[in-house]
């Protein structure tokens, strides 16, 4: 029966693939990868032996008509980009939806993915929280600063090792200095790191240490100054109830 599988591989740690995800790329007919080069290395770890095609954010557009031919034709599908959930700043939504408008099932596993671990760990407030993923690197992007800047629920960012310095100094000018923040590095791998502190405390940290591997940022909301209660009573009924 045709069904697209969406299924998360590891962030760092291949200890974190599961056991159904193993399952579902050894069954089906075919696995697209984000990349078949670092897929295929997973594969040969896991022994799963199954075909692969790219199919990433260059081709997308041109293959999805094709593989929903396949998938109607009675075909199973698995998609995985090179780390994490599929469709979470990856490729994966296109295929998605192509996939829910021809009514084929589609079924995401569990798995790994960056931002969870990173929004646990900064120690924020994680009860409300959006995830922004990459923000504009050009047009747009004072314009996302200025609405997050009124933001009062918990964000998540992706940031390229080589944006974070500069991020961190935008996160001064919009946010203020002593916002919180808290950058996870690596995570699930060896050399895992979460830095803490102030806007400030953060930059001046990375400005002597340079920022390696995966990044996630988590930042605080605005934080909202509640005005005191006024007393139901106006002064003219107070000093009444005085003379009383």
């Amino acid at each position: 029966m045709s069904k697209l599988y969406i299924v998360p591989t590891p962030i760092g740690n291949l200890e974190d693939m599961t056991f159904r995800a193993i399952r579902i790329l050894k069954e089906v007919d075919l696995i697209l990868a984000e990349d078949t080069r670092t897929s295929g290395k997973l594969l040969k770890h896991f022994e799963i032996g199954t075909h692969m095609h790219s199919h990433h954010m260059h081709n997308e557009h041109k293959t999805t008509e094709n593989l929903i031919a396949r998938l109607k034709a009675g075909e199973t599908i698995a998609l995985i980009s090179d780390a994490g959930t599929p469709a979470i700043s990856d490729p994966g939504f296109l295929l998605t939806r192509a996939c829910v408008e021809n009514k084929i099932e589609v079924e995401c596993l569990p798995g790994a993915t960056a931002f969870v671990p990173a929004l646990v760990n900064s120690g924020l407030p994680n009860d409300k929280f959006i995830f922004e993923g990459f923000l504009p690197d050009k047009k747009g992007r004072q314009t996302r600063f200025l609405a997050l800047a009124e933001e009062t629920r918990t964000m998540i960012l992706y940031v390229s090792p080589h944006k974070l310095v500069k991020t961190l100094a935008e996160f001064i000018q919009y946010f203020g200095e002593d916002r919180q923040v808290c950058v996870s590095r690596e995570l699930s791998k060896l050399h895992e790191e979460n830095v803490r502190g102030t806007a400030r405390e953060v930059l001046t940290h990375f400005e002597k240490t340079a920022p390696r591997g995966e990044i996630v940022v988590v930042v605080a909301g605005k934080t909202i100054i509640k005005e005191p209660k006024k007393s139901k009573f106006s002064k003219d009924d107070e000093k009444e109830e005085e003379e009383d």
